[in-house]
C-alpha cells in the first residue's frame, strides 16, 4: 500500500564523518544532470538548497512544487535549489535517467531549478548517512560560508530560510535545540526501520513466533504504530490462526473508528476484507457487522482522487459489498477507483492491475480497462462460500 507520508530509503552505505548544522558542505558527487547546467561546486556568497528526492517517493512531488515557488521567490537573493535523485530505480543508468525525465515532465512541468542524478550511492554516503537522515524528502541548506545551516524536511524551509539569509539561525540556541530534536527523531526512525527489517526476514522465513516477538517488542516502544498494529493482527489471525488475533482485530477496528483516522481505517478494512487474508477463524457474522460500520465510515470521508490510501480503502470496501452479495455496489466502487487513478506510475500500475482483476471477479467475465485485462479467477470467493 502507498501512503501520503515520508518514504523510507533503503539501507545506506557506511560513512565516517558526522554532518550537523555548522559542518562544511560535502561535495556534489553526481554522474549526470537531467535539468539545468552542471554545478561543479558551491560558490561562496550564495545559498544552496540541496533536495534529496525520488520518483517513488509520494510526498516528494508535493515538496518539489513548493521548491519551485521558493526558487522563484528568492532567486534575486542568490538562492539556488538543486534537486538530487540519489535513490532512483532502474536496470541501467540510462533507464533510470529516462524514467526520471518522464516523471519530472509529468509531476513538475514548471521546474525552474537544476536536477542531478546519482546512482552510484556516493551522495547517500556523503550526505544522507552521516547526517542520520533515513528518509526523503530531506533538504540541506548551505549558507553563504559554505556550511550547513539546515538539515530537515523541506516543509521547514518557509520558516527557517529567512533566518538563514539574515545570518541569525545557524549559531542560535534555537538551531541547536532543533538539531538535537532532529537527530533524536532520526535515530528513532532508524531503529524502527531496523526492527521492520528483522520482522520482514522472520516473516519471509515463516517464523511466525519470532515475527510475533519482534512485533510485541516494537509495540512496547511504539504502541500507536499502525504498521506494527496491523502486522500483529496479520501474524496472529491470518498466519498463526490464534484466537487472540480476533480480539486484537476488534481493538484495531475500534481504535481506528475512535480516532476517525483515514490511515487507520484503511489498514483495518484491508485486514478484514483483503482477499489475500485468511479470515476463516473470524466469525463471519461479526466480521460483516464490523465491516458494515467501517465501510460506511470510510465512504463518508471523501471519494478517491488518485490517493493510494483512498484507492486501497475503496478496494477493500468493494470486497465487503461483494461478500454480502451486493455485487453492483462492489463493481461501482472498483470502477470509481479505476477512474480516479490518473497517471500510471509504479504503484498505480499495480493498483490498476489489482482493481481490474477484482472487477473481472465481480462481473464473472473478462474485463479490460486501458491496457489492463483480466479474466475471473478460478479460486472460490467468500461470496461463493457463503452462497
Amino acid at each position: 500500500m502507498v501512503y501520503e507520508m515520508i518514504v523510507a530509503l533503503a539501507a545506506l552505505p557506511q560513512a565516517t564523518a558526522a554532518l550537523t548544522i555548522g559542518s562544511p558542505a560535502p561535495a556534489l558527487a553526481v554522474e549526470s544532470w537531467v535539468r539545468g547546467r552542471p554545478l561543479a561546486k558551491f560558490e561562496p556568497g550564495r545559498v544552496y538548497i540541496v533536495e534529496f528526492f525520488a520518483t517513488w517517493c509520494g510526498p516528494c512531488a508535493k515538496a518539489m512544487s513548493g521548491l519551485v515557488q521558493l526558487q522563484e521567490k528568492y532567486r534575486d537573493r542568490a538562492v539556488e535549489v538543486v534537486g538530487v535523485a540519489a535513490a532512483e530505480r532502474g536496470p541501467t543508468a540510462d533507464a533510470a535517467k529516462a524514467r526520471l525525465d518522464k516523471w519530472l515532465n509529468a509531476k513538475v512541468p514548471n521546474l525552474n531549478y537544476r536536477i542531478a542524478l546519482n546512482d552510484s550511492g556516493e551522495m547517500n554516503k556523503l550526505w544522507l548517512k552521516p547526517s542520520t537522515s533515513p528518509t526523503i524528502p530531506v533538504s540541506f541548506v548551505i549558507d553563504r560560508d559554505g556550511r550547513l545551516a539546515m538539515i530537515d524536511h523541506p516543509s521547514r524551509l518557509d520558516d527557517l530560510l529567512p533566518k538563514i539569509l539574515e545570518g541569525t539561525w545557524r549559531d542560535s540556541n534555537e538551531a541547536e535545540l532543533e538539531e538535537r530534536r532532529r537527530i533524536t527523531q532520526n535515530e528513532q526512525v532508524a531503529r524502527r526501520f531496523a526492527m521492520q527489517d528483522e520482522l520482514t526476514s522472520a516473516m519471509k522465513a515463516e517464523n511466525w513466533a519470532g515475527a510475533l516477538s519482534i512485533i510485541e517488542q516494537a509495540l512496547r516502544a511504539m504502541p500507536d504504530d499502525i504498521t506494527f498494529r496491523t502486522q500483529q493482527v496479520d501474524v496472529l489471525l491470518h498466519k498463526m490462526h490464534d484466537v487472540q488475533g480476533i480480539s486484537v482485530m476488534r481493538k484495531l477496528v475500534r481504535d481506528a473508528i475512535d480516532r476517525n483516522s483515514e490511515l487507520w481505517m484503511a489498514y483495518a478494512i484491508r485486514e478484514l476484507f483483503d482477499p489475500s487474508k485468511d479470515n476463516s477463524d473470524f466469525p463471519s457474522a461479526e466480521r460483516l457487522a464490523i465491516g458494515k460500520d467501517l465501510s460506511e465510515r470510510v465512504l463518508k470521508l471523501n471519494p478517491p482522487a488518485g490517493s493510494g490510501l483512498k484507492i486501497n480503502s475503496y478496494e477493500a470496501v468493494a470486497q465487503y459489498y461483494y461478500a454480502i452479495g451486493n455485487k453492483e455496489r462492489a463493481i461501482e466502487l472498483v470502477e470509481l477507483s479505476l477512474r480516479s487513478l490518473g497517471i500510471e506510475v509504479d504503484w498505480k500500475e499495480h493498483a490498476a492491475s489489482r482493481l481490474v482483476q477484482a472487477l473481472a471477479n465481480y462481473k464473472s467475465e473478462r474485463v479490460c480497462y486501458g491496457r489492463f485485462c483480466a479474466s475471473p479467477e478460478q479460486a472460490v470467493t467468500e461470496a461463493d462460500r457463503r452462497g
